[in-house]
């Protein structure tokens, strides 16, 4: 290939979340349940949308009659809409996302207007609509009403009728009601898209009464600012000011959990000590959350050390809160090492489910709800939980994905089951690959898509004895396949201690000739509260950076050292300043290559964003001999000025020495291979300062090296993706295959929900 066409190449893949179906179809199940709070059978039925690459195709699936067939005549509905709107419709490409089954018809909005179509003469007429909630406001169960933030205050709405009220009446500028912290609340990235901002952290209670709130308090946080320098009205330059903690900061974000009464507008408050709440809202974290009877609120609290995790109950009509029961240890004690994902805690009639890692691996003890005395331990061994599915607590089952029983791939995920009592431990999908999962909303069943890293998925309904109800999807990769796209390659290898195993995968080149020597990508997300590999098919390698380097022509290694989570606690206690263990990546790369003769160990590079533009950098001052070329975007360089709940969840509460550690700062005069730092002008989840500041010590210590800062650019660059990325492509290309880039531009990536979805589910 030349340069040109592996830019093209690499485009293909870098557009695939933004246009899906184009390259792989089936991939994805994302089921819209029907009706699935009407009845007993709720959400017994459910349709999703497969995206072709023209269009969609619709699928109605029926698992109690184990039935999947298309949700309608894909060329008679065209027809019949083509006639009744007098615009032409491809059934290829039905010019609608989405689509809501009403009995014998389907109702769509289309050509700026509402339709519904009947499916039994298939005849489209224009149909009244409900206008469609606002993305700000979150819809009660029943359907009737809607919380909103308004100014500092959380608002009601009938959705009946229009008709609102305010909530609360005291909020105020840093003191306001359903706010998450400022240090995560992504304005600029949320701008881009025009929402001015998050809808408000509540969660209704089951019978629609109540809504469980907080009030947050950043009064007293430390302000930070961003300049943008060339605003869209063309105006002077614009100071935008976040309260944003740093690591030490006496404060910090609190939350005051509230309960709101609908009908009779009383604000019962907790009466406990407002939570820390340094990165998200408890409630948005699902650390709070109403029984299913409505009796109660449950949530967790740790003290800033976090070595205490415990369980409260607060009382909807009084706030008196009491303690359930709470664990302590040496080191951080975490509800999920997965640190965005729900707590593995589950709350039941007369018991809870408590997930801890007081033997080195995580585990689900039984606790009693009324005294909190442990009645024993529900799963052991060697693996570790991932996910509590289910419970059936008159069958006495919890049923769950744990990783760990698969010994070909610790990080695959099994749907299994065991007894209340810690017996009848079953693995309910006995294969060996991995599998997520997604519940049904009455529990009846299960979707399940079963992959491996060079196993396309395979998504099927489950009810809880494993039994297959319904096949949905098989994945083609048939068109990514002619790109020349070949499965990446699934390895094992031995940390830096020579003693334990660490698990990754390489991507070769587009025309792979093993015959000839290829430049090395490192492309790296160190943790340590997630993986940089998923264990799965993942086609664009987490980030849509593997798969579009590997087609420019080079080897693209990706590798979970130590410090990451999902192999025990032992494995996952690490600094920041580790970067998930540098020395692991080094010796992963050695052992690879000892046995791959055409990965060139001479023409290194360092690829990464966020943490990962952390990590590439100080892979380069690290390891100067073995990194000869970095790309570092939008990175955490410094950390006694990044977010406080970040470092001090894995470099301590009071540790400046951890923080001086994790900070690059000092390494600067270090630097001996090429580096490109990049970063997003208005970014305010890692401030461009951290960028800024490592520069201006590169400068101080004479070092070569390149800088883009991008104006009014967000985080992830959002709205620039193709630019950045044909940036970087022009500086690895240019610095390790030594090679002119092509004048070839990327176009643009349109931003649409499935981009959205794919870089923020």
């Amino acid at each position: 290939m030349s340069t040109t066409e592996q830019y093209r190449a690499a485009e293909r893949l870098l557009h695939r979340p933004a246009r899906p179906g184009e390259l792989v179809t089936g991939d994805k199940v994302r089921p819209q349940w029907i009706d699935a709070d009407a009845d007993a059978d709720a959400g017994a039925r459910f349709w999703y949308a497969v995206p072709t690459g023209a269009g969609r195709r619709f699928v109605l699936v029926d698992p109690a009659a184990g039935t999947r067939e298309p949700a309608f005549d894909h060329p008679r509905l065209a027809a019949a809409l083509a006639v009744a709107s007098g615009h032409p419709v491809d059934p290829e490409a039905l010019p609608f996302t989405g689509m809501e089954p009403a009995g014998s018809a389907v109702e769509f909005d289309a050509f700026g207007e509402h339709w519904r179509c009947d499916l039994d003469g298939y005849t489209c007429e224009r149909a009244e609509s409900t206008p469609p909630g606002s993305p700000l406001e979150v819809p009660s169960p029943d359907g009737k009403f809607a919380v909103f933030r308004q100014g500092h205050d959380l608002w009601a709405r009938s959705l009946s009728d229009g008709r609102t009220w305010a909530l609360t009446t005291d909020g105020a500028p840093g003191h306001a009601y359903g706010a998450g912290p400022d240090c995560t609340a992504n304005a600029t990235l949320l701008g881009k898209i025009g929402l001015p901002h998050l809808p408000p952290a509540v969660a209704w209670s089951p019978d629609s009464t109540k809504v469980l709130a907080h009030r947050t308090d950043e009064r007293e946080v430390r302000l930070a600012h961003l300049v943008q320098a060339a605003p869209a009205d063309g105006g002077p330059p614009l100071t935008r000011t976040q309260r944003y903690a740093h690591p030490g900061d006496a404060h910090v974000p609190r939350a005051e959990l509230v309960v709101l009464d609908l009908a009779e507008g009383a604000v019962v408050r907790a009466q406990a000590e407002p939570l820390l709440m340094p990165q998200l809202s408890p409630i948005t974290a699902r650390w709070a959350w109403w029984a299913p009877d409505g009796s109660a609120v449950h949530y967790l609290d740790r003290p800033r050390d976090l070595r205490t995790l415990t369980l409260h109950r607060l009382d909807p009509a009084t706030g008196e809160v009491t303690t359930v029961l709470g664990e302590s240890g040496p080191t951080r004690v975490e509800p999920n090492p997965w640190a965005f994902e729900p707590p593995i805690v589950r709350v039941l009639a007369d018991e809870v489910l408590w997930y801890s890692q007081r033997d080195g691996r995580g585990h689900l003890y039984r606790y009693d709800l009324h005294t909190g005395a442990l009645l024993g331990q529900v799963t052991s061994g060697p693996w570790e939980v991932r996910q509590i599915l289910h419970v059936d607590e008159a069958g006495r089952t919890v049923y769950f994905t744990a990783s760990g029983l698969v010994e070909e791939d610790p990080y695959r995920r099994t749907v299994c089951s065991a007894s209340l009592d810690g017996t009848a431990f079953t693995r309910i999908t006995p294969d060996d690959q991995d599998h997520t999962v997604t519940t049904s909303p009455a529990h009846d069943y299960f979707i399940d898509s079963a992959s491996t890293v060079d196993t396309p998925p395979v998504t099927r309904v489950r009810d809880w004895t494993g039994r297959v109800l319904a096949e949905l999807e098989r994945a083609d990769t048939g068109k990514l396949t002619e790109t020349g796209w070949t499965a990446p390659e699934r390895f094992c290898v031995k940390a830096a201690d020579g003693e334990t195993d660490l698990y990754g995968v390489l991507y070769r080149p587009r025309d792979f000739d093993p015959a000839r020597r290829y430049p090395v990508i490192d492309s790296l997300y160190p943790g340590p509260q997630v993986n940089r590999v998923a264990p799965g098919f993942d086609p664009g390698g987490l980030g849509m950076d593997a798969e579009p380097l590997a087609a420019l022509g080079f080897v693209v290694m990706a590798v979970d050292g130590r410090g990451t989570p999902g192999r025990g606690k032992a494995f996952h206690e690490g600094r920041l300043s580790d970067a998930g263990c540098l020395d692991d990546h080094v010796a992963a790369l050695r052992q690879l290559a000892a046995t791959r003769p055409w990965m060139d160990l001479d023409r290194v590079g360092a690829f990464g964003h966020s943490g990962g533009g952390f990590a590439a950098a100080r892979a380069m001052l690290d390891h100067p001999g073995v990194f000869t070329a970095g790309v570092a975007l939008s990175g955490s360089h410094d950390a006694r000025t990044f977010n406080l709940g970040f470092v001090e969840s894995y470099d301590g509460a009071d540790n400046p020495e951890a923080w001086a550690r994790t900070s690059s700062l000092d390494l600067a005069d270090r630097l001996a291979g090429k580096l490109l730092l990049v970063h997003g002008e208005m970014d305010d989840q890692v401030h461009p300062a951290h960028t800024l500041r490592l520069a201006d010590r590169l400068i101080a210590a004479d070092k070569d090296f390149e800088l883009l800062v991008v104006p009014g650019a967000d985080h992830t660059f959002i709205d620039h993706l193709a630019y950045v990325r044909k940036r970087c492509w022009d500086f690895l290309v240019r610095e390790l295959q030594h090679t002119r880039p092509p004048a070839h531009r990327p176009a643009p990536i349109p931003l649409g929900p499935e981009l959205l979805a794919d870089l923020f589910a």
